[in-house]
C-alpha cells in the first residue's frame, strides 16, 4: 500500500530508539505510512533506530524488511519533519522478481549498515572532543559554533580568533591533547534531561534555541561540561582511535578546526 504525499501526515511523532541504545543496528518496528513524494519512497515507522541527518551528522544507511525477509526496502537517507522520521530508498526485487511494499500496521525488521554508522559516530565524538581540547590547551575565549562530521572533511568552527603566529603551535597542541585523551579513555554520556538538570550540565548556560519548557538531551564526556545533541556518539573515547588534526583556519573572526580520523578495529559492544 503505496501513499501519495500531499502533506504531512497525521501520525504521532516517531520514537527514536537511538536516543536510549546508539549501539543497537537491529530492531523491529511497525509501519505507519508508506509514501511517495516526488518519485521518492518513504517509510514511516512507529519507532526507528536510523538516524536522521542532522546535528552536522550524516544520515545512516540500511534496510528495512519484512519478517520472512521477503520483501526488502534499502533506506539510502533519512530526514526529519514535523516530528517524523522519512525513511527514503527503494523496494529491491525479491526471490520471485517481484517488488512490493509494506502495509500499514505490518511488522518489520529494521537494520542500520554497521560501518556507516561506526565511523559517524567516531566523527561525531571526535568533534565534541575538540571542544574539550579547546578549553584543555588554554583556548577558552573560543566559543563553539557549528560543526560539520560528515567523513568529507570535517570540522569545527568557534567565534573568535586565534593569532596567526599561534596556529601552528595550537594546531600541534589540540592534537596532542586530543590523543592523549583518547589514549586514556573515558565514558561519553547522553541523557535527556528537564532544562535546570541540562543547564548544570552544560556548565550554567544552554544556546537560545533550547525552549525553557523543553527537556533537551545533553552529550558530555566524563566529567566535562556538555552540550545539547541529538546525535550518535561512541561509548568511550578510547573508540575514537587515533584523531589528525590537520588544520586550523582563521577568517572574518571564525577559527576552523579541521580534523580527522584513522582507521579503527571497533570493539564488540555493538549490536548485530
Amino acid at each position: 500500500m503505496v501513499e501519495s504525499a500531499g502533506g504531512a501526515p497525521d501520525l504521532p511523532a516517531t520514537q527514536l530508539g537511538y536516543f536510549d541504545d546508539m549501539w543497537q543496528l537491529q530492531a523491529s518496528a511497525h509501519v505507519l505510512s508508506v509514501l511517495v513524494e516526488e518519485s521518492k519512497i518513504a517509510i514511516i515507522v512507529d519507532c526507528t533506530i536510523l538516524y536522521p541527518q542532522g546535528g552536522g551528522q550524516p544520515s545512516d544507511k540500511g534496510f528495512i524488511l519484512s519478517i520472512d525477509e521477503q520483501t526488502r526496502f534499502r533506506v539510502e537517507d533519512v530526514r526529519t519533519r514535523d516530528g517524523l522520521v522519512y525513511h527514503y530508498g527503494f523496494f529491491e526485487a525479491s526471490d520471485l522478481g517481484n517488488s512490493s511494499t509494506f502495509q500499514i500496521g505490518q511488522e518489520v525488521i529494521l537494520y542500520v549498515d554497521k560501518s556507516r554508522r561506526q565511523l559517524n559516530s567516531r566523527l561525531h565524538t571526535a568533534g565534541h572532543l575538540i571542544d574539550v581540547c579547546i578549553e584543555n590547551i588554554g583556548l577558552s575565549s573560543l566559543q563553539p559554533g557549528k560543526g560539520h562530521h560528515f567523513p568529507d572533511g570535517p570540522f569545527v568552527e568557534y567565534k573568535g580568533a586565534v593569532p596567526a603566529s599561534d596556529i601552528e603551535s595550537r594546531r600541534a597542541a589540540l592534537e596532542a591533547e586530543a590523543n592523549r585523551l583518547v589514549a586514556a579513555g573515558s565514558t561519553v554520556q547522553a541523557a535527556v534531561c528537564s532544562y535546570e538538570e541540562a543547564r548544570n550540565r552544560c556548565g550554567g548556560q544552554l544556546p537560545d534555541y533550547i525552549a525553557k519548557d523543553s527537556k533537551p538531551r545533553i552529550v558530555s564526556i566524563g566529567s566535562s561540561f556538555g552540550c545539547p545533541c541529538g546525535g550518535t556518539h561512541v561509548k568511550d573515547i578510547s573508540e575514537i582511535g587515533s584523531m589528525k588534526v590537520s588544520q586550523i583556519r582563521v577568517k572574518k573572526g571564525l577559527t576552523k578546526v579541521s580534523y580527522n580520523v584513522l582507521p579503527f578495529e571497533y570493539p564488540m559492544h555493538f549490536e548485530n
